[in-house]
């Protein structure tokens, strides 16, 4: 599978807000990349360009191909109610992002690896696919050997001091955590 692992500031350069966190980087130089970076003679966007964009941008920050993104998006299509916010709660179920905001990982790109490699299981068993779907009253939760990670306890230690989101329920010592409900659009903050 192809996925984007070229430099991730000049991604959040190109849109103009820091889409992967914190970037000292991108504060340094906040506008887009090129040779006619610069210049601030940009000609205004239409809508399409509006929509592709804003496409794009969850694309990357949720790490996304656009063959995945085509098929999350006709699922959401197909169930009922509004598809942009059956799209935003089918990603945010994905596993990967499952372990992110459940602060087992600093980055999504990191709760991919972790993913990938079997350091998570769900409900006692070992799932190795990014993609799963988290059911609601799912038990995601940090493979035993994996617990003494540093990277892993780092990050426990930074979700301590920021907070995690309302729609799981994280016992940090544990490095397990319960997906209690399926968020809602306004809960979800994408920038």
């Amino acid at each position: 599978m192809a996925r984007y692992i070229g430099p991730s500031t000049k991604i959040a350069r190109k849109f103009g807000e820091p889409i992967y966190g914190p970037d000292k980087y991108f504060e340094k130089k906040n506008y887009p990349p090129g040779m006619h970076g610069l210049m601030k003679k940009r000609k205004k966007m239409s809508e399409y360009g509006t929509q592709l964009q804003e496409k794009q941008k969850a694309k990357f920050m949720y790490g996304v191909s656009e063959k995945q993104f085509r098929r999350i998006f006709d699922e959401a299509a197909r169930k009922e109610g509004n598809t942009g916010i059956n799209l935003v709660q089918l990603i945010e179920r994905r596993l990967d992002n499952v372990v992110y905001r459940m602060g087992f990982a600093t980055t999504r790109r990191f709760a991919r690896q972790l993913t990938t490699h079997g350091h998570i299981l769900v409900n006692g068993s070992r799932v190795d696919i990014p993609s799963y779907v988290v059911r609601a009253g799912d038990k995601v939760e940090v493979c035993e050997k994996s617990k003494n990670n540093p990277q892993v306890k780092r990050a426990l230690e930074l979700t301590q001091q920021t907070g995690i989101v309302p729609w799981v329920d994280v016992e940090r010592d544990k490095a397990m955590g319960i997906f209690t409900r399926i968020p809602e659009r306004d809960e979800v903050v994408i920038p």
